[in-house]
């Protein structure tokens, strides 16, 4: 505030060209006929008037430093946020994590808003949080991410969040619109990766897109044969291939990732392999509601 205060004063001692001498000349006594009859009003006027215009001066002054430091503060606010959001979301605050960024929900940021899809179906996830907070919180994320891939199309975590965010609303509106969605979710898996492949979690999620498709009953895929001319299938193979993708892409990264890798294997009749994947999961050391769940 004192540099601010400084920096508006300025105008006053020194100011621009042109500013400093009517100013000094009306401390002298002003322009030549104040002393005639009358002048005393014309005097008054002329003084109001170099009052209004300094006055306006100063505004326009204040107007443009004022927005420089907004524009400069509005820039650092934004970095500021996305850091004290990552440190929230890896210490495990999800709803500190989710108040803060809620501030920021219309945002043209396409950071700020996948993390704020993020966090809102994180706190969706929460076993404290009630039903229809939850339903609420899970529509807020799709559009949130849905925002953000309308900021900028290339940003991998929006594509995948996005994706992860239609696949929970198809839990409110019917398993038909849940596989209407699944090609329209697995493009923007893929698109995610194409743009990011060392993203292990959304090559988890293709994975669990394959395994989802491998073991659905047999209702589902006549529900899926009357939407597609070709269904969408995959294989139990084809999952394990994307979690083993995953853990080589970053190993141990996360529980459900080796929960899986223990349910593929089950699948395909590999008790050892079940088994030490499984053993991983119950190990590992849980953070997050979803890795006390696993």
């Amino acid at each position: 505030m004192a540099a601010l205060v400084s920096a508006l004063a300025r105008p006053f001692r020194r100011g621009p060209a042109g500013l400093g001498t009517p100013l000094r000349r009306e401390a002298m006594g002003g322009p030549r006929g104040w002393g005639r009859p009358g002048s005393e009003v014309l005097r008054k006027s002329f003084q109001r008037g170099v009052v209004l215009s300094t006055g306006s001066f100063l505004l326009y002054e204040a107007h443009k430093l004022i927005s420089g430091f907004a524009e400069v503060h509005a820039s650092f606010k934004v970095e500021d946020v996305i850091e004290q959001a990552d440190y929230l979301y890896g210490s495990g605050e999800t709803e500190k994590l989710y108040q803060l960024l809620v501030q920021h929900k219309n945002s043209d940021d396409v950071e700020l808003l996948w993390r704020l899809a993020r966090s809102s179906r994180d706190l969706a996830q929460l076993g404290s949080t009630s039903a229809e907070e939850k339903r609420q919180l899970t529509y807020d994320s799709l559009e949130y991410a849905k925002k953000a891939l309308e900021k900028n199309e290339s940003n991998s975590a929006a594509h995948k969040w996005y994706g992860i965010c239609l696949s929970d609303v198809g839990d409110y509106e019917g398993i038909k619109t849940k596989i209407g969605n699944a090609i329209v979710i697995k493009e923007h898996f893929e698109r995610a990766i194409e743009l990011n492949p060392k993203d292990a979690t959304t090559i988890h999620l293709i994975g669990i897109w394959c395994y989802s498709f491998a073991e659905m009953p047999w209702y589902q895929r006549k529900i899926a044969a009357t939407l597609f001319a070709t269904p969408p299938t995959s294989t139990f193979q084809e999952a394990l291939r994307y979690f083993h993708m995953a853990e080589e892409v970053d190993p141990n990264f996360y529980s459900k990732n080796l929960l899986f890798l223990g349910k593929t294997y089950l699948k395909l009749n590999n008790k050892k392999m079940a088994l030490l994947w499984l053993s991983k999961a119950k190990e590992y050391p849980a953070q997050t509601e979803e890795d006390k769940q696993v």
